[in-house]
């Protein structure tokens, strides 16, 4: 009933059976719960810990798969005309700087070369001459100088006395005609007083001899008068030819600038001429065509073609300067720096390669492109752009030359 009373006794009894307050539940169902808490929290920690861990890992850097192989292709060309006579590689071989891989025939370079030599010691002779004419000239014209200076001197010295020994002569003609006047009257009156016997016939001889004489000295007065004169008239003309000839002589140093001008010219002459035979050598050169660089060949060149001044005939790809050129979103770049490591899976041979990064493009790869974007139409929509990211690999990555140009490949750059 439940209004019945328990004894006490029976309530102390039960009251010492029961286990204290204070101690733990050691039944199979408390332990089991106890673990089963346990591996949850154990569960939640590692959790919660490799998922921090996932999140710093992938926080740690950036990839992409827009990402190919790049490399400077070199085009090999000819540098002169001619017909080929030699193709020494094949298609995909490997050649090393320096080699020759194409031969044109050089028949006719060589022949120009050796035409430009004979011209060129053509010139130099001529120079030389005339180089040594330049000194001979100069002296020839000094010497013709002063020769038609003391010349004109000696011509007006001459004159000078042609004209004293004329008025010399003009006044021994006035004395001569003066005493020819005198013997003449005198010859008269002499006459006319022998013709009266009044004096003797010998004081009238002696006045006729003195009187042909007179004549003959006026006569030879004259004669000397007129040698006098011409000889003045010899004295002027010598004059006047040495005074053409000084002032043909001073014309000596417009001919020594003259030669010496044509020195100059001759020199140009040589210069031009050495640069002929030096560019006839290169041409001789050119007959054969070099590699630029190691690497391997693409050749559209064979056997007797004829080929022009920059036509391509080959191209070199130097596996050695390969590159890769990551395509990242613009919004990858908040922490991608230059130099950060970087790791290239390739996907032709599903190798791993190192790199780092070396430089960041200009520009977004659509600008590069032939039609660029306009986005000034009216009809905008954002879209995340893609900046080429050049990495380069580290020395060695590609010694067996696997990764070529144009392969697909996925880089991973680290941010920390």
């Amino acid at each position: 009933m439940a209004d019945e009373q328990v004894p006490p006794s029976v309530v102390k009894g039960e009251a010492a059976n029961a286990p204290p307050p204070s101690t733990k539940d050691y039944s199979p169902a408390a332990r089991r719960k106890r673990r089963r808490n346990l591996i949850l929290l154990i569960s939640a920690v590692v959790l919660l810990v490799a998922g921090l861990f996932l999140w710093r890992y992938l926080s740690s850097y950036e990839s992409t798969d827009d990402a190919q192989v790049d490399v400077h292709l070199y085009p090999v060309s000819a540098r002169i005309s001619g017909y080929v006579i030699g193709v020494n590689v094949d298609d995909n071989q490997w050649v090393h700087k320096g080699d020759v891989l194409v031969e044109i025939d050089p028949t006719d370079y060589q022949v120009a070369l050796a035409q430009a030599r004979a011209n060129l010691a053509s010139a130099i002779a001529t120079a030389r001459s005339l180089n040594i004419t330049v000194p001979i000239t100069s002296v020839s014209t000094t010497s013709q100088l002063e020769f038609t200076a003391s010349g004109i001197s000696d011509a007006q010295a001459a004159v000078t006395g042609a004209e004293n020994q004329l008025r010399v002569a003009q006044a021994q003609l006035d004395s001569a005609a003066a005493n020819d006047v005198k013997a003449q009257d005198d010859l008269h009156r002499y006459k006319q007083l022998v013709e009266r016997r009044e004096v003797s016939q010998q004081i009238y001889d002696q006045a006729l001899a003195t009187a042909k004489s007179s004549s003959a000295t006026v006569a030879a007065a004259k004669a000397s008068e007129a040698a006098a004169e011409q000889s003045v008239e010899q004295a002027h003309s010598r004059l006047a030819q040495a005074t053409a000839n000084h002032q043909s002589a001073q014309t000596g140093p417009q001919q020594v600038s003259s030669t010496r001008a044509r020195v100059q010219a001759a020199i140009a002459d040589v210069q031009q001429r050495r640069a002929l035979v030096r560019q006839a050598e290169l041409n001789v050169g050119y007959t054969r065509i070099l590699a630029p660089v190691d690497g391997l060949v693409n050749k559209t060149v064979v056997v007797g073609l004829n080929v022009q001044q920059g036509q391509q005939l080959l191209t070199v790809v130097p596996l050695d300067e390969v590159w890769v050129t990551a395509n990242f979103k613009e919004t990858q770049l908040k922490h991608m720096q230059s130099g950060q490591k970087a790791d290239i899976d390739v996907d032709s041979s599903g190798s791993s390669m190192h790199g780092h990064v070396d430089s960041f493009a200009g520009a977004t790869g659509p600008l590069f492109s032939l039609l660029p974007p306009e986005n000034a139409t009216g009809n905008f929509v954002k879209i995340v752009q893609r900046i080429p990211v050049k990495i380069v690999l580290e020395p060695g990555e590609n010694h067996d030359h696997r990764l070529r140009p144009g392969m697909n490949v996925v880089p991973k750059v680290y941010l920390r």
